[in-house]
C-alpha cells in the first residue's frame, strides 16, 4: 500500500514548511514556504553559513561606509529571504513564498513597496513573478495591499488567517492563495476551554479550513486554500483534498512512513451542492466581524507580534554575525560565544525552556526541535536539532 504522503500528493499539492534546503531536497514538494523564524533556524546551520555571510557582506557594501551593523542587518533581511528563496527554487518545480516584514502589517503602502522590491530582487536573479508568492498578514491593510499587487501581476499568499471574514475578504480581493492556521486555532481552543484533546474531525482548525474551502468552491473563487501550522497527522488527513497543505519536515516524515488508506475529505463537487449563503465584506463589516471573533483577534495579534519578534531576533543575529565578519583581523572567530545563540533569543523568562508562546512565529521549526513532544524546548533539544556548535553555556 502507498504511504499517506504518496496518497495525499494525488489529491493535494504538498508544500514544505521549512527554510531547510536539505529537508526540501528530501521530500521534493512542489512549492515551499518560509518566514524569518524558519530562516533564523536554517541560517544557524553550518551548511548555510556561506549564503548568510555572502548576503551580509554584499548588503554592507551597498549600504555604504556610514551604515551601522543594525542598518545593514535590516537591509540584509529581504536579501537573505530572496537568497534562500532562489536556492529553494533551484530544487522545487513550483513557487516559494517570501514574507513581507510583519511590522508593516497595518501599512498598505509600505507593504506594496516592499513586495515590489522583493519581486525586483528575484527578477535580477532571473526568477519570474509566477514563481514567487508574497506572504502578507491577513489584516484589512494587508488584504488591500494584496489587491493592488495582484492587479500588477504580483501573486500573494495571505497568512495568519483565522476567520471566515478574513478568507472572504481575501477572495474578493483576488488574492492567489490564503494560509489558514490550523494548529494555532486548535491551540487557542484548547487553552480557552481547558480541553486537552480534540478528535481530528472535531478539531476547530480543521473545521475552519473546511468551512473556508467549501465556501470558495461553492461560489467559484479562484483563490487557493493552503492549510498551515499543523500539530498532528490527523489534522492533515482530515483535510485531504484541500488545494494545498504546507507541512513541516517532521510531519512529512510521519506521513511518508505510514501506510494506511487515505480517503478524500474535501471535494469541490461536494462543496458545490452545499447550502451556503454568500456574503460580501467591506471594511466596516470586516472590522466588526473581526472584533466579534475573539480567537481570530487574539491569534492575528499574537502572530504579527511573533513574526515581528522573530524578525528582530534575526536582524540582531545578523548584526552580530556581521561584526564577526568585519573584525579588524579580517578573520571570522570560531569561539562559541560568537555563534548565533538561538536559545537565549527565545527563552524570554529565563526559565531554561522555550515554550511555543515564547517561540511564537516558528511552528515548523518548533515541532522539528521538540523531540519529546512536551510543548517546550530544552537546551539539549536545541543542540540535538541544530548541532553542538549552538550549545549554550548556561540557561
Amino acid at each position: 500500500m502507498a504511504s499517506l504522503l504518496e496518497q495525499l500528493r494525488q489529491m493535494t499539492v504538498v508544500v514544505a514548511d521549512t527554510g531547510d534546503i536539505q529537508a526540501i531536497e528530501k521530500f521534493t514538494p512542489r512549492d515551499a514556504t518560509t518566514n524569518p523564524s524558519l530562516i533564523t533556524a536554517a541560517a544557524q546551520m553550518p551548511q548555510y553559513q556561506a549564503i548568510v555571510d555572502d548576503t551580509l557582506l554584499k548588503a554592507k557594501a551597498d549600504a555604504g561606509e556610514g551604515a551601522s551593523d543594525k542598518d545593514v542587518a535590516n537591509l540584509a533581511f529581504n536579501r537573505l529571504a530572496v537568497a534562500f528563496g532562489h536556492k529553494i527554487l533551484g530544487i522545487i518545480p513550483g513557487r516559494v513564498s517570501t514574507e513581507v516584514d510583519a511590522r508593516l502589517s497595518y501599512d498598505t503602502e509600505a507593504t506594496v513597496s516592499t513586495a515590489r522590491d522583493i519581486i525586483a530582487q528575484y527578477d535580477k536573479l532571473g526568477i519570474t513573478p509566477e514563481r514567487v508568492l508574497i506572504k502578507i498578514a491577513s489584516t484589512w491593510e494587508g488584504i488591500k495591499a494584496a489587491e493592488i499587487l495582484e492587479k500588477e501581476g504580483i501573486h500573494c499568499n495571505l497568512t495568519l488567517l483565522f476567520g471566515i471574514h478574513q478568507a472572504i475578504a481575501c477572495a474578493e480581493a483576488g488574492t492567489t492563495l490564503i494560509s489558514p492556521f490550523v494548529g494555532r486555532i486548535l491551540d487557542w481552543y484548547k487553552k480557552d476551554t481547558g480541553r486537552e484533546e480534540y478528535p481530528a474531525p472535531e478539531d476547530p482548525g480543521v473545521l475552519s479550513v473546511t468551512e473556508i474551502y467549501n465556501y470558495y468552491k461553492k461560489f467559484g473563487y479562484k483563490t487557493e486554500v493552503m492549510g498551515a501550522s499543523f500539530r498532528n497527522v490527523g489534522e492533515i488527513t482530515e483535510l485531504a483534498g484541500c488545494d494545498l497543505l504546507t507541512i513541516s519536515p517532521q510531519l512529512l516524515a510521519k506521513l511518508d512512513e505510514t501506510q494506511a488508506d487515505l480517503p478524500r475529505k474535501l471535494d469541490p463537487d461536494k462543496a458545490a451542492s452545499l447550502d451556503i449563503e454568500q456574503s460580501s465584506i467591506d471594511e466596516a463589516t470586516f472590522r466588526a466581524m473581526h472584533e466579534s471573533d475573539r480567537m481570530a483577534t487574539e491569534k492575528l495579534d499574537e502572530g504579527i507580534k511573533g513574526f515581528s519578534k522573530a524578525l528582530e531576533t534575526l536582524e540582531g543575529l545578523l548584526a552580530n554575525r556581521l561584526t564577526q565578519l568585519t573584525e579588524s583581523t579580517g578573520t571570522t572567530s570560531t569561539a562559541r560565544d560568537d555563534q548565533f545563540d538561538l536559545f537565549r533569543a527565545y527563552d524570554l523568562d529565563g526559565d531554561g525552556f522555550i515554550t511555543r508562546e515564547e517561540w511564537l512565529g516558528t511552528d515548523a521549526a518548533f515541532d522539528a526541535l521538540d523531540l519529546d513532544h512536551d510543548g517546550k524546548l530544552s537546551s539539549s533539544e536545541i543542540v540535538a536539532g541544530l548541532g553542538p556548535a549552538f550549545e549554550v553555556a548556561s540557561v
